[in-house]
């Protein structure tokens, strides 16, 4: 196998040049050939970029170096050498077994009798056909250059369809966020970004270092960093240097200089409203099509974030949603105020019991606080009743479900909250109201909601009754297992109960005694 060298007098000998060189391979058996070509082609360049020589004496030795070696821009391949046809063969291995169609090939034969011209244009996927006799050294110059430059343009071509690739793969995640995971975030797409500039590139380039930023009001925060700019104090300078300099850059103040040669600022915006920019520094230029690859990228960052701003706008009006009508369901009954607290303690701690996620669990928690909303709908003089209701007046109590479904139905970001309205009183057995549900007919969230708004309720002093002793009233929830309420759910309440898990619950609704009663 042959030396892998720089082209002789080629300036890639100097250490300092840090921009990688083209890989041409040169497969010939005959060692003069192979020696006049690397003098002829010794001072060559092209975009700032000279020549690697890759020499083999043999298709065997070239397929070696193939697999050395999948960046190879160009090859230069002699037909004839261990067999007639060996170079043809070697052409169908890179396009066929290599699957490589970006290489550019160009055959060379000093026995053209042996491989037609028009034959192997034909019936071979090649790139130029020469005869050594005709490679001068203008001309093997020019057949270099269109080759190089070709192989260039497919490239480009080639990293664009992979960076796009890329984007789309990605795409979805930018749009899955969640408010405690915005630093993962942005580090993902910090390395994303770097991965689509690494696209195609030669390992002589060394870490692309970078850092993302948002602009929130008068200050820029760091959201993520990569190499130099990953996290150190040693940095702070040099960090606090680059965010002024990206600053200035992205809100268009003139004149602005002392960035290093090779980085690249690209602005998160939205319209003409910048909230943050990405700053990428490299040992070569970022190329033109990277840059444009690494906007596509930045502008479905930033659309993802405006995504994740508007849904947080949306989640805080539910809230305020949620609070109001609460607040309006407390008016009309202040016995009830505390009570509705309490069940979305209540309704938290037991929905996490039951294994769901902190999401789910918060998120029937704030349901269940509008779970007597329909009562606004109820006259005084029946809601605030002393003593027993009659049969008439219990029947217009039991309408604050049905009245709460009404409220509650012109949002859809209130449906948990409507299912609680609607069917907190339906019973395990399909004797509840208002429409008689049995068992897992009745939504899971109405049924846990039975369980504690039951308990708290017993607890509580009402305008017709006084509190229950805690020791009673979880009775009475074992008593309902089954009947009542669900059986899982109740018992989990009750093992959440006897663990003294609720204490401070029960407390707040009067009861001094609730630790006492938890351990006997």
């Amino acid at each position: 196998m042959k030396i892998i060298k720089n082209a002789p007098g080629n300036p890639s000998a100097n250490a300092s040049d840090r921009r990688p060189p083209w890989k041409v391979l040169v497969v010939d058996d005959e060692p003069d050939v192979l020696r006049i070509t690397a003098i002829n082609l010794r001072d060559f360049e092209y975009v700032g970029r000279n020549l690697q020589l890759i020499e083999a004496g043999s298709s065997a030795e070239a397929k070696t170096l193939l697999v050395l070696h999948p960046d190879i821009a160009v090859a230069l391949i002699d037909v004839v050498m261990e067999t007639d046809d060996a170079g043809l063969l070697l052409v169908q291995h890179i396009r066929q077994e290599l699957t490589n169609s970006l290489m550019r090939l160009v055959i060379r034969t000093g026995q053209p009798g042996l491989a037609p011209e028009r034959y192997v244009i034909d019936h071979f996927d090649i790139d130029d056909y020469r005869d050594k006799t005709e490679l001068t050294v203008q001309k093997l110059y020019a057949t270099m250059r269109l080759s190089l430059k070709s192989y260039r343009d497919l490239q480009t071509i080639d990293l664009n369809r992979q960076g796009l690739s890329r984007i789309l793969t990605v795409t979805p995640d930018l749009y899955d966020l969640h408010r405690d995971k915005l630093e993962d975030y942005f580090r993902g797409v910090l390395m994303q970004l770097i991965g689509i500039c690494r696209l195609g590139h030669s390992g002589m380039i060394s870490t692309i270092d970078g850092m993302v930023m948002t602009i929130e009001g008068q200050d820029v925060r760091i959201r993520a960093g990569a190499g130099e700019f990953e996290a150190g104090p040693h940095n702070d300078k040099r960090c606090a240097q680059i965010v002024d300099l990206c600053t200035k850059t992205v809100t268009g103040q003139p004149g602005v200089e002392g960035l290093r040669d090779g980085s690249a600022v690209i602005p998160l915006a939205i319209g003409k409203d910048v909230f943050g920019f990405v700053y990428l520094e490299a040992a070569e230029d970022i190329s033109e099509a990277d840059r444009e690859l690494i906007q596509v990228m930045a502008n479905q960052c930033a659309a993802g974030l405006e995504n994740f701003r508007l849904h947080h706008i949306l989640e805080e009006s539910y809230e305020e949603a949620i609070d109001m009508l609460g607040q309006v369901a407390e008016f009309k009954d202040a016995a009830t105020g505390a009570h509705i607290r309490r069940i979305q303690e209540y309704s938290y701690r037991l929905a996490i019991e039951l294994g769901e996620t902190q999401q789910s669990a918060r998120a029937y928690a704030k349901a269940s606080r509008l779970h007597d909303i329909g009562k606004v709908g109820i006259p005084d003089d029946i809601l605030r009743k002393p003593g027993k209701l009659t049969a008439e007046e219990f029947d217009v109590i039991k309408q604050h479900s049905k009245i709460g479904d009404s409220i509650l139905k012109r949002s859809p970001a209130l449906a948990n909250a409507r299912i609680v309205a609607r069917s907190h009183h339906e019973h395990w057995d399909g004797s509840g109201y208002p429409d008689g549900l049995r068992g897992d007919a009745i939504p899971y969230v109405a049924r846990l909601v039975a369980v504690v708004d039951v308990f708290d309720a017993l607890l509580s002093a009402r305008p017709y009754k006084g509190p229950w002793q805690v020791e009673q009233s979880v009775a009475e929830i074992e008593r309902g297992l089954g009947i009542h309420f669900d059986p899982v759910i109740a018992k989990t309440f009750i093992s959440l109960y006897a663990r003294g898990a609720l204490n401070d619950l029960i407390e707040m609704s009067g009861h001094v005694d609730a630790k006492q009663v938890a351990l006997e």
